[in-house]
């Protein structure tokens, strides 16, 4: 059931966005194109596992657990609610 001036099932809808969004941004950052052997980071030899697995991988498992520990700025949902976006 939506409220005021949204359509029913808009939450869900604004929902299935958020996920969709997500999974988009998720495959950005999968490496692609031709990798390196060794890591950017510190230098050190890629497992050619590692390469195979991950083609394009720019990094070693190490320094790329690293990087995903970091936290990152999703940016601002403007799907959110009038009250999200005042915040």
């Amino acid at each position: 059931m939506a409220n005021g001036w949204a359509p029913d099932g808009a939450v869900q809808d604004q929902i299935d966005h958020t996920v969709t969004d997500g999974v988009l941004r998720a495959r950005a950052n999968i490496p692609t194109g031709v990798g390196g052997v060794h890591c950017l980071e510190c230098g050190e030899d890629i497992p050619e596992a590692r390469r195979r697995a991950l083609p394009g991988v720019r990094t070693c498992v190490a320094c790329q657990s690293a990087l995903d520990r970091r936290p990152v700025a999703i940016g601002f949902n403007r799907r959110g609610s009038k009250d999200s976006q005042l915040k």
